[in-house]
């Protein structure tokens, strides 16, 4: 399987698992000239936070902000913060974050790194975001409810948002669409979303893409399998139909 120099690669949600993205990117192996960008959710659930943050941090890859970096920062970082928030923070997966922090406290080097995180990348024929767009939105009105929260509005579009541009989303586990089994990809009109479930029993598998090459890299956590397989044997198109109106089955 021959494969082109310069690679463009895009990692799903890693909720603070370490050692699963160092053995994803062993399977990688991206060299100094590939480019590497991370949809958002490193952190939450997980038991290692904090190093996750410092691996994309101190090797200066791409990273969005996802819904879970959101709400850290609301926290931690906001005023008036309610009680019901910091629960529910703290309930999706908080509490590992913290506790992953030597003395449970994050240090402001990663709060402020945080805040510099954007809500999208346009990569020219990519597009990347956390979780997707409002469709009845023009771009510039789009906020980070959308950019980082979005689901059922966003997946069941009937034509793409982009007419020259494929986005590439997190957020939903790939499972719970409509005929899509753990560890598959999920594509609908114009996006395609990555995120496997790294943390889910029902799955385990965390997905990086090599969109230069059609490639996908998985790892699994519980069993810690990984395997490699071509874009088009590793993705399942979901109709639109079938995703409008539905109740989603997943938390933040």
């Amino acid at each position: 399987m021959s494969e082109t120099s310069q690679r463009r690669i895009v990692i799903g949600d890693v909720h603070g698992h370490y050692e699963g993205l160092m053995k994803l990117m062993e399977a990688i192996a991206p060299a100094s000239e590939d480019q590497v960008y991370f949809l958002g959710d490193l952190i939450d659930r997980g038991p290692k936070s904090c190093h996750v943050i410092d691996f994309v941090k101190d090797h200066n890859y791409g990273c969005l902000l996802g819904n879970h970096e959101q709400m850290l920062l609301s926290i931690l970082t906001g005023a008036n913060v309610s009680t019901p928030a910091m629960q529910a923070w703290l309930y999706g997966g908080g509490q590992a974050t913290i506790a992953s922090y030597e003395n449970g406290t994050i240090p402001e080097e990663h709060l402020e790194w945080l805040k510099t995180l954007p809500l999208y990348l346009d990569l020219g024929d990519i597009w990347l975001t956390h979780a997707g767009v409002d469709p009845e939105l023009p771009l510039a009105e789009q906020t980070a409810e959308q950019f980082c929260w979005i689901r059922d509005e966003f997946h069941s579009i009937s034509q793409p948002y982009f007419c020259d541009k494929l986005m590439i989303i997190g957020h939903t586990i790939t499972f719970t669409f409509p005929g899509v089994l753990p560890g598959k990809l999920a594509q609908g009109q114009g996006w395609l979303n990555i995120d496997t479930g790294a943390y889910h029993p029902r799955s385990g598998w965390l997905t990086g893409l090599d969109t230069t090459n059609n490639l996908i890299y998985q790892i699994n956590i519980f069993n810690n399998s990984v395997r490699t397989l071509p874009l088009a044997e590793g993705v399942v198109m979901v109709e639109p139909s079938k995703i409008a109106g539905r109740r989603h089955k997943q938390r933040a």
